[in-house]
């Protein structure tokens, strides 16, 4: 996919791949070594490697009797090596579907390198396998044309990733610890224990200390393809360990890490996917919460939230004006097009089920049908006059549907982002093509709030991204007085409504995060007592990014999920279904670190027999 000339063959046992042989190679003598992919009664057998495919003609002569033997009796998925000669295919036997598929190959020698057993699966890309038997066998399901496309698309994306930091713009790859200590605030980290007593180790949720501790050493433009650890249990599509393109840059603010980053993706972006237009748009957090119901926008598609509480301000309903006359009170809807022709009633309940067990929330439907009024049990309530403010305000034409959501602000717009996001699988499983999955809209969310309300202790804050971003220079008074006012310098990167990347510009006042972290947080400074020191030992001002690769390459590949772009992936439930990971150590093993297990009652009865 990029435009680089690779020698596949160099210190190897092969003259040739098996997906570049082409009729100017006619006459060559090459050698050929891969697996055996199919084998047809003994006249000839295609070969494969990771780059593709080429059809072997076994000889069927006396003279080499000893070569068809050795072909005829290898098993599919066996390793062998061939030589012979590049023939052209007869008249009418061309393949134009095999790149290939003008030639083959008429062996003199064979050799197996390796016999195959019989497999769990064919390694076929079109022969379906369940997820879990595909990551217990990974080792075969690697050899798979997807698979492989995918890790070489990623290595490549790396690669030039890499080439546009260090070599164009002058950033230096640092390595940063793995062991290191907990982290106050963000997702939950896996504890390792040492041979000290009562002293542990955690795994970093990101490098975000060391980077910044890099940028006080002087380093100025630090980037690394870092290794991630979060314990954030069963959480679909998300893995325990994962992997960022981290960045971090002094003198630097919001705008030039946007430029940055722009630049990098154009820079790495393969050619087959088709060019990205920078600079990249960008949109207020409460913007795409107002609009879209989400803080990550797939931009790809309509179906915006519209504020509606003017026309219904008058409306004698009950539930409508408590909403309306509450300090956030709001009355919202998305109008969905064509959904009348499309969408059942049965559709409209699940919605409204949806909303009600995930948000708490009720919401109606309201439709158009051609030549009459909108239908609803609401439609009573409202006035010809308001009949017409509701369908201009929406925009609804016929066979529309309008769902219609009141109450408090913020989760009227979360529950109405859902219902757009539902209703757009629902109406492209019907046939409609809303989000082009050829397209690739990049969207920056800015002006995050620093820090959010505890769900479960509102009078508490927490923060938003991390406890290191600084505030928003407009809002540094109110810091002081009215933290949960506080904007951010925080900023995510998102693609087709998938957060690909996150940073900030930071704090670089020891003052500042003592304040923040003992203050704010209500967390114990003494836990990043070195980085406070740090802070107070002439730090620059500084901030960076961090890209998802995992995520970024799983969108760039179309690959449903981000474990059809990691080479050996834990499951949903965090295990390794390939060597069973994590296993049980011996109570001698824990010994040195000082370590019992507090077995289940059950387990512990019957470890005991």
């Amino acid at each position: 996919c990029f435009l680089w000339i690779y020698n596949f063959n160099s210190f190897v046992a092969r003259t040739n791949t098996c997906g570049e042989l082409r009729s100017a190679h006619v006459g060559q003598e090459v050698t050929l070594c891969g697996w055996i992919q199919y084998q047809r009664q003994g006249l000839f057998l295609v070969l494969r490697d990771f780059q593709g495919l080429t059809q072997i003609i076994i000889p069927q002569d006396e003279a080499h009797s000893h070569v068809k033997k050795v072909l005829y009796d290898a098993p599919v998925e066996s390793v062998v090596r061939v030589t012979g000669t590049v023939t052209s295919r007869p008249p009418g036997q061309k393949n134009p579907r095999m790149p290939t598929g003008d030639i083959e190959v008429k062996v003199k020698t064979a050799e197996v390198l390796n016999s195959c057993k019989k497999l769990p699966f064919e390694i076929k890309d079109f022969i379906k396998k369940s997820e879990a038997l595909r990551m217990q066998y990974r080792y075969l399901d690697l050899r798979s044309f997807q698979m492989q496309h995918n890790l070489r698309l990623r290595s490549q994306m790396v690669m030039k990733m890499r080439e546009y930091l260090c070599n164009l713009h002058g950033f230096v790859d640092v390595e940063t610890p793995t062991l290191f200590k907990r982290t106050p605030g963000g997702a939950k980290e896996f504890v390792v224990p040492s041979r000290e007593p009562g002293r542990f180790y955690c795994l970093p949720q990101s490098p975000q200390q060391f980077k910044q501790l890099l940028m006080v050493g002087g380093l100025d433009r630090y980037f690394q393809v870092a290794r991630c650890y979060r314990d954030e249990g069963s959480k679909p599509d998300r893995q325990p360990e994962f992997t960022q393109i981290d960045i971090e840059m002094s003198f630097v603010d919001q705008a030039g890490i946007q430029r940055l980053i722009e630049g990098l993706l154009q820079y790495s972006w393969p050619n087959e996917r088709g060019p990205i237009t920078t600079p990249f748009p960008s949109m207020s957090y409460a913007e795409a919460l107002a609009e879209y119901g989400t803080d990550k926008p797939d931009t790809r598609f309509g179906i915006k939230i519209i504020d509606v509480s003017d026309v219904f301000r008058s409306v004698e309903i009950g539930f409508v004006q408590n909403a309306v006359n509450k300090p956030q009170g709001t009355v919202k809807a998305i109008c969905i097009p064509q959904g009348a022709r499309h969408l059942q009633n049965k559709d409209f309940e699940s919605l409204k089920e949806s909303a009600k067990s995930q948000f708490n929330q009720e919401v109606l439907h309201l439709s158009l049908k051609p030549y009459e009024s909108l239908k609803s049990p609401l439609s009573k309530f409202l006035s010809v006059e308001q009949h017409s403010e509701l369908i201009q305000a929406l925009k609804v034409q016929a066979d529309d549907v309008v769902l219609l959501a009141a109450g408090e602000h913020e989760k009227v717009c979360l529950v109405l982002g859902n219902m757009r996001l539902e209703t757009a699988n629902l109406l492209e499983s019907r046939g409609l093509v809303l989000r082009d999955p050829t397209a690739f809209h990049f969207l920056w969310v800015v002006d995050f709030p620093l820090f959010l309300h505890k769900e479960e202790n509102p009078a508490e804050l927490e923060s938003a991204h991390h406890p290191f971003t600084a505030p928003h220079p407009s809002d540094t008074s109110l810091l002081y007085s009215e933290p949960a006012k506080v904007r951010s310098q925080h900023y995510d990167l998102v693609l087709n409504g998938s957060e690909i990347g996150g940073g900030s510009i930071r704090i670089h006042n020891a003052e500042q995060q003592r304040f923040v972290l003992e203050t704010v947080l209500k967390e114990d400074p003494e836990l990043l007592s070195h980085l406070l020191e740090a802070l107070k030992c002439g730090a620059p001002p500084h901030g960076g990014i961090a890209l998802g690769l995992d995520r970024l390459i799983c969108l760039v590949a179309g690959a449903p999920s981000i474990r059809d772009v990691i080479a050996f992936p834990k499951s949903f439930k965090g295990r390794d279904l390939m060597s069973n990971a994590p296993d049980y150590i011996t109570p001698e093993e824990l010994e040195p670190y000082h370590i019992q297990v507090a077995w289940p009652a059950a387990e512990a009865e019957a470890n005991k027999n």
